[in-house]
């Protein structure tokens, strides 16, 4: 894998899936910087599986060069990209691009995966050469500064790549340096928003179901015209731990 320097104390960002291994085996890796010569022990001081980012501490006699840290907010489709990294264990590799995309969701990707709803991170597409290397390595605008961190690419596909937000990254890390993880409040409700022809439909259906004993001969209680009407619980979420049920209006 890849990573970058954002310290000059000696702070790398890389992702949680490089250093995962090394994480569980106590979280020491080996830094090897640009020279190609210089190794440094690392510690992985934190990582975050959901945004897949981590921050590990080298300890070197003397200050590190450090990337700048761009802003991803005003990135737009079109824009040219570097991708710098170490792709196939080829250090210092460089590939050029543009951003594909922007804010392209998990979901768009189809990973569906047990980080579930927690997991609304949104990546960076761009069509500059990313392979199995370049993970955590920085996408750069044309100015030099990280935009992105590289993440993955879309198997068996060339010119389909993703990368971290930096000012994703840059909460992430924030949180992980106060906290120790990242906070990620979350309700776990679906719903829609009541009117008069919402509700009349919502009570023309349960009378139906009614009529036809599907509620074990019990009083459906009529949906109001105003308030939420919740569609779906998240199983072991905090609205399901709080009692809210499908059918509940708020």
């Amino acid at each position: 894998g890849s990573g970058f320097v954002v310290d000059p104390s000696g702070l790398v960002l890389t992702n949680c899936h490089v250093v995962r291994d090394a994480a569980a085996r106590g979280g020491t890796v080996t830094v090897t910087l640009s020279d190609g010569v210089t190794r440094l022990r690392g510690v992985v001081e934190h990582s975050d599986a959901i945004s897949d980012i981590a921050v590990v501490r080298v300890n070197h006699h003397a200050a590190l060069p450090a990337a700048e840290l761009g802003s991803s907010s005003d990135l737009r489709p079109g824009e040219f990209v570097v991708a710098l990294g170490a792709p196939l264990g080829l250090t210092n590799s460089v590939s050029f691009g543009i951003v594909s995309a922007i804010e392209r969701t998990r979901s768009e990707l189809g990973l569906h995966d047990s980080l579930g709803a927690r997991n609304t991170t949104a990546y960076i597409q761009t069509d500059a050469s990313i392979n199995s290397g370049n993970s955590g390595g920085p996408l750069l605008d044309v100015h030099g500064r990280v935009i992105g961190v590289n993440t993955m690419k879309a198997m068996g596909m060339d010119g389909i790549a993703f990368a971290v937000p930096i000012d994703e990254v840059k909460r992430v890390v924030r949180q992980l340096t106060a906290h120790g993880r990242v906070l990620r409040p979350y309700l776990g409700l679906k719903f829609i928003e009541l009117s008069e022809p919402v509700a009349e439909e919502l009570n023309a259906r349960a009378a139906e179901k009614e009529s036809r004993g599907l509620f074990g001969g019990g009083h459906v209680a009529r949906v109001p015209a105003r308030g939420l009407y919740v569609m779906h619980v998240t199983p072991g979420s905090p609205a399901q731990r709080a009692g809210f049920r499908i059918g509940d209006t708020i």
